[in-house]
């Protein structure tokens, strides 16, 4: 099953719901296939046998064979690198793995739940996904829409957090006042439900009172109704006061870097633009890619291009307090 659908809409909660209904006796195991490098990423999904590898001291089993009788959920499954898709294929195809200097095939039962929150079809045509994985895996297919298109969830789902973290916490319960819900639900929510649960939850922390009001909450001053920061532009040599449309004061700018040309012009343009948008959004990935209206993929390649973001090892589910999985059962 494929599930689409912005960050933060509850990709792994419906994944989670499915299992649940399922009625199959093994364990629910998600991945972030964004969070995995290239060079661990056959080992952490099939496995591997000790000495296969330098730093392979002892066998281990992959997330598949975890997972075996059970679910296996591979969140932002666009983002797997080409080479580690033919072997998924394979495994979803054959349905059994060979870990890494192994010749042996296991036998897996898993069922597989993929998400993601890109365009498929258009990272196909990219050349960044396999048409005949996307085929197998989207037998079945789920849309969750983004939270600012279905608004009458926003006050159910801010109370279900309102009353999680105030017994988490041991605090009163308060209620949200009339004007602090019409922010609610005015807001665009960018990040969605995550986003959503944030607010809800700094809003506890400050408040200190029987009341929640639109001082409290996060969404004041910051992104509008349309999905986008609500800024007026603010002439750098002459801060505090207001000056024409933006590009076309930035246009007037670019005519004078243009008569001084330079090799490096457009990377250094495209470097001031991502830059400035990634710390204008808290250095918020989805935020800035929704920002400038391009995907997040795209965005993580500019910021690496610039030097802004460092490939990072961590798979979710891996650790054994979050999923409740003992060390025993990952050996």
């Amino acid at each position: 099953m494929l599930i689409i659908g912005e960050t933060g809409t509850g990709k792994e909660l419906v994944a989670r719901h499915i299992h649940h209904l399922s009625g199959r006796k093994g364990p629910f195991l998600a991945v972030n296939c964004g969070a995995i490098s290239d060079q661990l990423a056959e080992s952490e999904l099939f496995g591997h046998e000790a000495g296969s590898f330098t730093g392979a001291v002892g066998r281990r089993e992959g997330w598949f064979e975890a997972a075996n009788e059970g679910t296996l959920f591979l969140d932002e499954i666009g983002d797997l690198p080409l080479p580690l898709q033919v072997k998924l294929l394979r495994v979803l195809q054959e349905r059994e793995v060979v870990r890494i200097g192994s010749r042996k095939p296991i036998p897996v039962n898993v069922r597989l739940v993929a998400a993601t929150n890109v365009d498929l079809d258009q990272a196909v045509i990219a050349g960044h996904f396999r048409r005949d994985l996307l085929y197998r895996i989207n037998i079945t297919q789920a849309l969750l829409p983004p939270l600012r298109e279905r608004n009458g969830d926003v006050l159910p789902l801010a109370e279900y957090f309102l009353k999680t973290y105030s017994l988490r916490m041991g605090y009163k319960q308060p209620t949200l006042t009339a004007d602090a819900i019409k922010a609610l639900v005015a807001y665009a929510w960018p990040g969605n439900i995550r986003e959503l649960e944030n607010v809800i939850h700094f809003a506890l922390l400050v408040a200190g009172g029987d009341e929640i009001k639109p001082e409290h909450l996060k969404v004041t001053g910051g992104w509008g109704t349309t999905g986008h920061h609500a800024h007026s532009w603010v002439s750098p040599s002459n801060t505090g006061q207001t000056t024409g449309d933006p590009l076309t004061v930035i246009g007037e700018q670019l005519k004078q870097l243009f008569a001084k040309p330079s090799d490096s012009q457009f990377e250094e343009l495209e470097g001031l633009i991502v830059t400035e948008a990634f710390n204008y959004c808290q250095q918020n990935q989805v935020h800035a890619s929704t920002l400038l209206g391009i995907t997040r993929n795209v965005m993580r390649t500019l910021l690496k291009r610039h030097g802004l973001l460092h490939d990072s090892v961590y798979v979710r589910g891996s650790s054994e307090q979050e999923w409740g999985i003992s060390a025993d059962a990952r050996q």
